[in-house]
């Protein structure tokens, strides 16, 4: 079971915490506003009242002893700012910062966040290519031109096997799963038929699946 410590209990935050709850993650959430801890007591396993931006009250939650923490501080960058900082010094072994803003999240990633999320940056680009495109049914960015998308099966691939269509070696797109009338199945072989209608799951540099299926047209 995964140890996660969650600094900042706003709307995001409280969106952490229902989510690592529902996968059963020891939760300790932390919030200078009482009403906001409050709010969050039948999700955690523990609860701190307290400025994070406080050395001696961060070292009293054993930052050392989570896997993860968790910066979701919104409404004080300065705070967010200082709380990863001082995290890494106190030896948090992965800290995870949320970020309103491209500067914010090189400042971060400068002090000493290990990872950043920016949740409107990514859900733009999301709903960007969701909406430019009628084949697209989800999209997750992995970097450095990577994604995964979820595309419907095209006409040209019905009744053809995974082998027979060569993507992965021609276009270097890996087909991972294939969704039929909402069940997902992942185990893909060589042999498994494509069936036009269905979706399928496929891993690759965003520009040649984007040019393959003529995602922008």
């Amino acid at each position: 079971m995964k140890s996660i410590l969650v600094l900042g209990l706003g709307h995001f935050g409280k969106h952490i915490v229902n989510k690592l709850n529902e996968l059963n993650c020891q939760i300790m959430a932390v919030d200078i506003d009482e009403d906001r801890v409050n709010e969050v007591l039948n999700l955690v396993d523990n609860a701190q009242i307290g400025d994070t931006t406080n050395v001696d009250f961060l070292k009293g939650l054993g930052i050392g002893n989570f896997d993860t923490c968790i910066v979701t501080i919104t409404e004080d960058f300065q705070a967010s700012l200082e709380t990863t900082s001082l995290l890494k010094d106190l030896g948090a072994k992965h800290v995870v910062s949320r970020a309103s803003s491209s500067i914010q999240q090189k400042f971060l990633l400068r002090n000493g966040a290990d990872e950043v999320v920016y949740p409107e940056e990514q859900l733009a680009a999301w709903t960007c290519i969701r909406c430019t495109s009628e084949n697209v049914f989800d999209y997750i960015d992995l970097g450095n031109n990577r994604a995964i998308y979820e595309v419907s099966v095209p006409a040209e691939w019905d009744q053809k096997t995974v082998a027979e269509l060569r993507v992965r070696p021609k276009y270097g797109i890996n087909i991972l799963a294939i969704r039929d009338d909402g069940d997902l199945n992942v185990n893909v072989r060589p042999e498994t038929v494509m069936r036009f209608g269905t979706t399928v799951l496929i891993l690759g540099e965003s520009d040649k699946i984007s040019s393959y299926f003529r995602l922008n047209e």
